[in-house]
């Protein structure tokens, strides 16, 4: 049946018409609803030229099968043996791979604007990786291997493990049973000494009988949880940075619930960062804190520190600012969810209440790594019945959180769509009219290199909206890996490794494009963060005594850390 297909592809031109006239039909090509969707179209001399290459490829694939020459596949979701030593199945998968590389030159071809290009370029990439016949348990002969040596069990796990993924609504990655947020994930020691409808504050337990003057408050991302910070102890920045002699406040963002819904950015900015602030200064009794912000956290407390500095206030001794847009010049693979018609859909739904639940925000992210963070577990955890890894990193990543509507409608269109927040005055915020280049304080900003989430060059521009005319107390590092590896990356590991450009410059210099502070940036072995404990020591005044209790008289323990609003996951 599979021949007697195949020779009809080549041999029969109705097939061939359907295919290539981008008839949109179930029997027709996958990429012609979607051109037509979008009002596209790709040039008939484009098409013969894609044909033709097609054909020539396919006819010799056929012929090499037919003679018995086993096909090349370097990918890697065919590496296993059970693909190689089956001739079928190997021409089953190389056969795959040719219409997977021809429907992603037909998106190539489309002639259409860049972004309607990137949008049908991710459509088409959806289709080509759940088509992969490693995603069938009726052609991926790895997983059949597996069925006949476990006499079954394989698959009876498997079902079983996808029934209770559906009832969850989301695909394990991790084994959530290994862990426990409080008992093996957010476990440097703490407490919580302040709290509000949006977050709780935890002041964590030095380690050290002397301190910095200055405390460190930490903004994480109120997408997701904050114990990305502070995941097991060999890998916690929230840990590393109490043992560098930090006295350390964390803001740990409620999971909103439908009471929640009203929410606004200026609510997050004024109730949230600005209301930490305050207590943190209450408690430690310095009106300068070092500051630190996460992804979103760090672009909320820009935010917040404008909106500060505007009222006549300046609490920042320095700012941190981790994979975070501040320009949002370059969004990377995000960029295409973000258009005038989506963004208006979500304002219509979202802008005057309700809450963007946890499972779409997951789900928006996985689909920008499918083979990875999809369909490798679809193979895994239902085609041969295995169960996932404990893995804590991806634990956390399963534990997401919604946001309000209108934080999160304002969010996107005044970033996203139209990068206002880094134009001064252009956004008001809090009653204040914002302006980044205001905020007076040293700079260290980090970027990751194969962030998909925040392109580094996008990390980097935060440089020429900081501190515009003292370039010098701007530092920017730029680490290996991606959005959270890059961060997560302990001292103690001595692991992947970092670049910086400290090469002196005069005042007059241009600012060093991204492109031009790379060429000249020099590579170091090893986790960044001991850069990053220097900078907080530079900035953090005299050594004083560690406190001896957390919170004051005003603002008293109220429970452990990590606290209650951590552990309330998402729907």
């Amino acid at each position: 049946m599979m021949t007697k297909e195949w020779m009809a592809q080549i041999s029969n031109p109705e097939q061939w018409k359907t295919w290539f006239n981008m008839v949109p039909q179930p029997q027709g090509n996958p990429i012609a609803g979607i051109l037509q969707d979008a009002g596209a179209s790709i040039k008939p001399e484009a098409i013969e030229q894609l044909k033709n290459a097609y054909v020539a490829k396919l006819t010799g694939l056929w012929t090499d099968f037919m003679a018995g020459k086993a096909p090349e596949l370097k990918d890697r979701r065919f590496a296993a043996p059970a693909w190689h030593a089956s001739p079928l199945s190997a021409f089953n998968a190389a056969a795959y791979l040719l219409n997977a590389e021809f429907l992603s030159a037909m998106a190539d071809a489309v002639e259409a604007t860049p972004h309607q290009k990137q949008k049908i370029a991710f459509a088409v990439q959806q289709i080509v990786d759940a088509m992969s016949p490693a995603n069938f348990l009726a052609t991926n002969p790895d997983a059949q291997q597996t069925l006949i040596e476990t006499k079954g069990e394989s698959l009876t796990k498997g079902l079983s493990n996808m029934l209770a993924d559906m009832q969850k609504g989301r695909i394990s990655q991790s084994d959530e049973s290994a862990f426990e947020v409080g008992r093996n994930v957010a476990t440097t020691p703490g407490t919580v000494v302040f709290e509000n409808a949006l977050f709780q504050l935890i002041q964590y337990t030095p380690t050290t009988a002397t301190v910095h003057q200055r405390p460190l408050l930490m903004v994480p991302p109120c997408i997701n949880k904050f114990y990305i910070l502070d995941l097991q102890p060999e890998n916690s920045l929230v840990r590393y940075a109490v043992e560098q002699g930090n006295t350390v406040f964390l803001m740990s963002w409620r999971n909103p619930d439908m009471s929640m819904q009203h929410l606004t950015w200026d609510d997050y900015v004024e109730q949230g960062v600005i209301e930490a602030i305050k207590v943190t200064q209450e408690i430690s009794g310095q009106d300068k804190l070092n500051m630190f912000g996460f992804c979103v956290g760090g672009t909320i407390v820009s935010t917040a520190l404008a909106v500060l500095k505007a009222r006549g206030e300046n609490p920042a001794a320095s700012l941190t600012l981790l994979t975070t847009f501040l320009d949002f010049c370059d969004t990377g693979a995000l960029d295409v969810f973000i258009d005038e018609p989506q963004v208006a859909l979500r304002e219509q739904s979202l802008a005057k209440g309700g809450l963007m639940s946890g499972r779409d925000l997951g789900s928006t992210f996985s689909s920008l790594r499918p083979n990875d963070l999809v369909w490798n577990y679809v193979q895994s955890n239902y085609l041969k019945g295995k169960e996932p890894p404990a893995f804590d990193l991806l634990y956390w990543n399963g534990d997401g959180t919604g946001l309000p509507g209108p934080m999160f409608c304002w969010y996107l269109r005044n970033t996203y769509l139209e990068n206002s927040l880094k134009v001064p005055g252009k956004l008001t915020v809090a009653g204040e009219k914002v302006d980044l280049s205001s905020i007076d304080a040293p700079a260290f900003i980090y970027g990751s290199r194969e962030d998909h989430i925040v392109p580094w060059g996008a990390a980097y521009a935060s440089t020429a909206l900081l501190n515009p005319k003292k370039p010098k107390a701007n530092r920017f590092i730029l680490g290996a890996s991606g959005h959270i590896a890059g961060v997560i990356n302990p001292a103690s590991k001595k692991k992947r490794s970092y670049w910086s450009n400290d090469k002196p410059r005069t005042a007059k210099a241009k600012p060093l494009t991204a492109e031009q502070w790379m060429e000249g940036a020099t590579e170091h072995v090893g986790s960044w963060w001991p850069e990053w404990a220097a900078f907080l020591a530079e900035h953090g005044g005299t050594q004083v005594k560690a406190p001896g209790k957390p919170g004051n008289k005003r603002h008293a323990a109220i429970e452990a850390a990590p606290g209650r609003y951590v552990k309330v996951r998402a729907d």
